[in-house]
């Protein structure tokens, strides 16, 4: 399905894509926040991966803005969702903003995107600075997990939060002010651009959920352009979907299922199989110990 000819978007250079799961609550203020956020005409896609018979809310939402509402047949994921919003989109866009439904966006907060990437044509990706509902910094812009950083980070916040690979790893919260490059930017909210987007295929789908917004930067990263983080343009992510139980048990074992991915990726080959033997037994030594902390909340 692609978004019908209309000559108030043939012009349009930038587009928006959300993935709504049960987001009813959350999607309408999210979409409200689009007026403000940049005086570009913007094309905006609403995957559902949870879809209903239509009419249904999001589907009212979406024709209340002329947005295009795509009903997915079955959940595969986030970045599955993306990539199918991403293949209906006119041929003049040229960035597209990825963000999650739970999220508010600052007036301006786009325009300072566009403004920030410019020119410069190895800037690939650019992120704003994410917080949260209180006001605090959410770590958005990190480096690529490494064998010292990520790899210690991945076995041992959990069991030792102030350990000094999470620290390394999450470094960026004390230049939460200051523009630079990360190695990936957070897939709540970031801005790509589209030729270097479908140069990658997109997201890779084999993730279902998390650390396909890692496994972008990374490959971003390897083709010798740049992520860059730009902390004047400002977004609010509520976190409003919470999650409880068997929902957040499965959560837990996807984050560190795709984290196990991830690392096997980037460190393949015969020679380092011993090394991703002690990752799997951490990381599933770690989703139990995040399990069991879960389900006695």
């Amino acid at each position: 399905m692609a978004i019908p000819p209309n000559s108030r978007l043939e012009s349009s250079r930038l587009a928006v894509v959300t993935v709504s799961y049960g987001s009813d609550d959350v999607i309408g203020a999210f979409l409200a926040s689009l007026a403000d956020a940049s005086v570009e005409q913007l094309v905006v896609v609403i995957a559902d991966n949870k879809c209903q018979r239509e009419p249904n809310t999001i589907s009212g939402l979406a024709s209340d803005i002329g947005a295009l509402y795509l009903p997915l047949g079955s959940n595969q994921g986030y970045g599955h969702a993306i990539n199918e919003a991403v293949r209906t989109l006119p041929s003049t866009i040229e960035w597209i903003v990825v963000s999650n439904p739970d999220v508010m966006l600052t007036p301006g907060a786009i325009d300072t995107l566009l403004e920030s990437a410019g020119n410069d044509l190895s800037i690939a990706a650019v992120g704003p600075r994410i917080l949260s509902s209180t006001g605090d910094v959410y770590p958005s812009a990190r480096t690529i997990p490494s064998l010292r950083s990520g790899v210690g980070h991945a076995l041992f916040s959990g069991l030792w939060p102030r350990n000094p690979w999470t620290r390394t790893y999450r470094r960026e919260l004390s230049t939460a002010l200051a523009r630079r490059d990360a190695g990936w930017l957070s897939g709540a909210f970031l801005m790509v651009r589209r030729s270097v987007f479908e140069q990658l295929a997109g997201f890779d789908e084999s993730y279902f959920m998390y650390f396909e917004d890692v496994d972008l930067g990374y490959r971003i990263s390897q083709l010798g352009l740049r992520n860059v983080y730009e902390p004047n343009s400002v977004v609010v992510h509520t976190g409003a979907h919470s999650t409880q139980g068997d929902e957040s048990t499965r959560m837990i074992r996807a984050h560190h299922d795709s984290a196990r991915r991830f690392l096997f990726k980037k460190y393949s080959g015969p020679l380092l199989f011993p090394l991703r033997v002690v990752l799997s037994l951490g990381l599933g030594t770690r989703a139990r110990i995040e399990e069991f902390r879960t389900n006695r909340r």
